[in-house]
C-alpha cells in the first residue's frame, strides 16, 4: 500500500487500536493476539493501529514490538491496512519505524518522542528522519510532549512525501483550525483523544471526520453503530449512546490515571475476549469498578 493509499483509506471509516494480549504473567500472547483480530476485522474498522497507546507500545520490548506487528500483519493481510506505533528518542523511533516495515506493516503511527519538551526544529528534524527512514506512510500524533505547530506541519508535509496524517490528543481548537487551514487535503486527519466519540461531532465540524475508537476492542456493533449515525448525521442516535454509556463509563475511567488503557482491557474481558492485564506502570481497574461497567455494557446488550 502507498502512502496516499493509506491516506484515501484513513480519511473515511472507523479506526480502532486493538489492545495488545498479555500472559497472566505478563508475557506477549501472540495467539490471543491474532483471536482478537480476526474477531474486530468483520465489524469493519478501515484501518487497525498495532502497538498502539491502547495497545500499550509504552510498555513492549524491541523483540516484543516485532512480534506484535509481525502478527497483526500477517493476520490482517489482503484485509484491513496495519499501521505500527512508533516512538521514543529520534534513533529509537526510526528503528521502530524500520522494523514495523520489515514486518508488514503499511504505515506508522508517530507516538510522543519522550519526557522532556522540544523546540519546533527539534519536532522537525525528529519526524523528518523517521519519514526519510522508510518508504511506507507516516502519521504524527500530536500529544503531550509532541505539539507540532501548523508551520512545522507545513514543512514536514513539503520535505517528507510519505508523511500523510494528523492525529490530534490535545484538544486544542485553536490549533487544530490552524492545522487544518495550513495543510488542508495534503494529510488525514484523524481525532485521537481519549474516548473519541464524545468529541468526534465537534471534531467533524472542524474538518476532522475521522476518529480511532478504543471502545471498539469490547463493544465493536455499538461503535460502529455510533459512527455510522454521526456520520449519517443521526444525533438522536449519537446522543442516546452519548447519554447511556459514554458519559457513565467516562465516569468510571476518570477515576485513575492510566484507565484509559485499563479500562478498555477491563471491557474485553466482561465481553468474554480478554487480553490480560495491563503491564506496570498502568493498574487495572478495582473490583467495584470491574462490576460498574459490567453493569453499563450490559445496557447494551450483544455485541
Amino acid at each position: 500500500m502507498s502512502p496516499q493509499e493509506l491516506k484515501q483509506a484513513m480519511s473515511s471509516g472507523l479506526l480502532s487500536f486493538p489492545l495488545t494480549d498479555f500472559t497472566a504473567d505478563l508475557k506477549f500472547d501472540p495467539r490471543g493476539y491474532a483471536q482478537r483480530l480476526e474477531w474486530l476485522m468483520p465489524y469493519g474498522a478501515t484501518v487497525l493501529f498495532a502497538a498502539g497507546g491502547t495497545g500499550e507500545f509504552f510498555s513492549l520490548e524491541p523483540v516484543e514490538f516485532s512480534q506484535v506487528i509481525k502478527v497483526a500483519s500477517e493476520t490482517c493481510r489482503g484485509q484491513v491496512p496495519i499501521v505500527a506505533g512508533a516512538g521514543g528518542g529520534t534513533t529509537l523511533a526510526v528503528r521502530y519505524a524500520q522494523e514495523a516495515e520489515r514486518a508488514g506493516a503499511q504505515g506508522i503511527l508517530l507516538l510522543p518522542h519522550y519526557l522532556t519538551e522540544a523546540t519546533q526544529e527539534g519536532l522537525f528534524q525528529h519526524a523528518k528522519a523517521v519519514c526519510d527512514s522508510v518508504k511506507i506512510g507516516v502519521i504524527v500524533y500530536n500529544r503531550g510532549a509532541s505539539r507540532y505547530a501548523p508551520e512545522t506541519l507545513q514543512r514536514l508535509v513539503d520535505a517528507c512525501p510519505n508523511m500523510i496524517g494528523y492525529k490530534d490528543g490535545v484538544g486544542d481548537i485553536e490549533k487544530m483550525v490552524g492545522v487544518r487551514r495550513a495543510l488542508g487535503d495534503r494529510v488525514a486527519y484523524l481525532g485521537g483523544l481519549p474516548t473519541a466519540e464524545v468529541y468526534a461531532a465537534a471534531y467533524a465540524a472542524l474538518g476532522v471526520p475521522v476518529y480511532s475508537s478504543a471502545v471498539f476492542n469490547f463493544i465493536p456493533r455499538t461503535a460502529m453503530d455510533f459512527y455510522n449515525a454521526l456520520a449519517a448525521g443521526d444525533t438522536a442516535t449519537t446522543d442516546r449512546l452519548i447519554d447511556q454509556f459514554f458519559l457513565p463509563y467516562l465516569a468510571i475511567r476518570n477515576r485513575g490515571e492510566g484507565y484509559a488503557v485499563s479500562i478498555v482491557k477491563a471491557g474485553a474481558t466482561i465481553v468474554g475476549h480478554g487480553a490480560g492485564p495491563v503491564r506496570p506502570p498502568l493498574s487495572d481497574l478495582k473490583a467495584a469498578e470491574f462490576e460498574e461497567l459490567k453493569a453499563l455494557i450490559a445496557t447494551l446488550g450483544p455485541q
